[in-house]
């Protein structure tokens, strides 16, 4: 697998090639998505929730991206790592915004990031674009705004909101994006969308013909005890067999039986025989 770059990404658009994402947080699992050939890995501010335990992401700041970012940006060999930028981290000012992207490439090693709005956030897209900071927007839900939203909803489902947000996303591909995330929006208004940009598409819970799909790794491998959306298919249940081998664990220490002979260093009779 060559290294996902932009251009790459494009390129599969044009070729009717699905691109794959995941996120990832931790070095360990940015691993195992990078050797499994995943195009793109988003350091989601969903760590909030995943990883830190909050009810939002809301509380995700700069210095929390940045760190997670840092470490899944140390495994990833070939897939392209987009670090989200956290709330109120570009809606102050333009300058601002410009300042916290730059960190997330500069400081912690991403390719790319992701901010979420549609016409409204325009020209901090354009500003951040103008320093040679790729940008991946998102519309549709967009979990920063769930108290404006009064809760996660699918949007675009009245003409509208959905006229909108292909104005949004027809806006945001002027100002430069190179790829838009569609969240929790009908599948035929995500193909409408799909079919009237040039640049690729990200579903999440978009329906399947966007040009690749997302999802939360966490959700999908059945680690997270959370709320599991509807759109989300579990392709593994991993948190019953971690469980189960942490009982294992437990209880082999318990009984005395681990550690054994197996995994023990030895030391000779005759170095113990002269120790005082």
């Amino acid at each position: 697998m060559s290294k996902v770059t932009t251009a790459l990404l494009k390129d599969k658009k044009l070729k009717n090639q699905k691109i794959s994402m995941l996120t990832a947080y931790d070095y360990s699992l940015a691993g195992m998505v990078d050797a499994a050939g995943i195009d793109m890995i988003l350091v989601g501010d969903s760590l909030g929730m995943v990883v830190l335990g909050y009810e939002s992401t809301l509380p995700v700041t700069m210095e929390d991206m940045i760190h997670h970012t840092k470490a899944v940006a140390r495994a990833a060999k070939n897939s392209m790592v987009v670090a989200d930028m956290p709330f109120l981290s570009y809606h102050v000012s333009r300058k601002e915004s410009v300042r916290n992207a730059g960190r997330l490439i500069q400081e912690g090693g991403a390719h790319a990031v992701k901010l979420e709005g549609g016409q409204e956030r325009v020209d901090t897209v354009k500003a951040i674009i103008d320093a040679q900071i790729p940008v991946v927007a998102h519309i549709g839900l967009t979990p920063q705004s769930v108290n404006q939203f009064g809760g996660f909803k699918v949007q675009g489902k009245d003409l509208e909101t959905a006229n909108k947000l292909i104005a949004d996303a027809k806006s945001l591909e002027a100002a430069g994006a190179f790829c838009i995330v569609l969240e929790c929006v009908p599948a035929l208004l995500a193909k409408r969308i799909t079919e009237e940009v040039g640049v690729p598409t990200i579903g999440i819970g978009a329906g399947q013909y966007c040009d690749g799909q997302v999802l939360v790794i966490n959700d999908m491998l059945g680690m997270f005890t959370g709320h599991i959306p509807k759109f989300v298919k579990k392709f593994a249940d991993l948190q019953p067999k971690i469980i189960e081998a942490l009982t294992a664990y437990k209880e082999e220490v318990e009984a005395g039986t681990f550690p054994s002979d197996e995994y023990a260093f030895t030391i000779s009779d005759e170095v113990l025989e002269k120790l005082y």
